[in-house]
């Protein structure tokens, strides 16, 4: 019975995508490319409902998601060059060939495991000429590709022996930043932070920590508390322009003591 369900939901958003595309103004003129920052867009607005926690929002933006798979997938088979089962079915076997532990007679009994796997199966699969790191996409930003990189890296075994050793990089490279600041041009100094940052999402990688998240929570949190200290100020009938240094310490402070 719930397989019936997903299969009915399935079969009515291709038809409802085929209606829009035939009778929308607006859909019948879309292409790839138009398309493109819109679905860059609601996959930024999906990471903040999964950054928010927020259930109801995760649905909706996975809903949103999904009409750009459809959408995509009916351009595709417009021209002739794949349709949505296509899609499906290229994944299906995309999984399966790189679950040998659970559909054939590999052995992966740890998440790092099955990882290493992973990449290996897709390193294997992709170009040779691509190399290791072909795979990472030029558009991801920036933070999330250093992430990417890394372990994709660490896959051939170009990595930290120990994980504790990546800190003597980590301050490596702020000894190279504090050396650029006192005599390094711009893009020197550019640079170096570059390196400090890579570093640093090194780091995070090597200690199970997703980098954008962790930044992530922090822009939260730091907005959360500046808005408590404007509001505080207003309150008082002032801006944080007209306050002094001190005393925006001292709101602030007290926005992470009502956390």
């Amino acid at each position: 019975m719930e397989q019936d369900k997903r299969l009915a939901a399935t079969a009515r958003l291709l038809e409802v995508m085929n209606t829009l595309r035939r009778e929308c103004p607006w859909d019948r003129e879309q292409t790839f490319d138009s398309l493109r920052s819109n679905t860059i867009e609601e996959t930024y607005e999906l990471a903040d409902a999964i950054t928010d926690h927020n259930m109801e929002g995760i649905k909706e933006e996975l809903g949103d998601l999904l009409l750009h798979v459809v959408f995509y997938s009916k351009l595709g088979e417009e021209v002739g060059a794949f349709d949505f089962a296509e899609v499906a079915d290229a994944l299906c076997d995309k999984l399966i060939y790189r679950h040998p532990h659970v559909y054939g007679d590999i052995h992966a009994n740890t998440p790092d495991q099955v990882k290493e796997n992973w990449e290996a199966l897709k390193l294997r699969k992709k170009n040779r000429k691509s190399g290791t790191l072909g795979g990472v996409p030029q558009s991801l930003p920036a933070l999330v590709k250093a992430f990417r990189v890394g372990e994709k890296a660490a896959a051939t075994g170009f990595d930290w022996p120990r994980r504790e050793e990546v800190w003597d990089k980590v301050r490596e490279e702020i000894g190279e930043v504090e050396t650029e600041m006192k005599s390094g041009t711009p893009a020197d100094l550019e640079a170096e932070f570059g390196d400090l940052l890579f570093a640093l999402v090194n780091a995070c990688r090597l200690y199970g920590v997703d980098p954008e998240s962790a930044l992530e929570r922090t822009n939260k949190k730091f907005i959360r508390r500046f808005n408590y200290m404007e509001e505080q100020a207003a309150a008082q009938g002032q801006t944080l322009h007209e306050l002094p240094l001190d005393r925006m310490e001292e709101l602030w402070q007290e926005a992470k003591k009502s956390e």
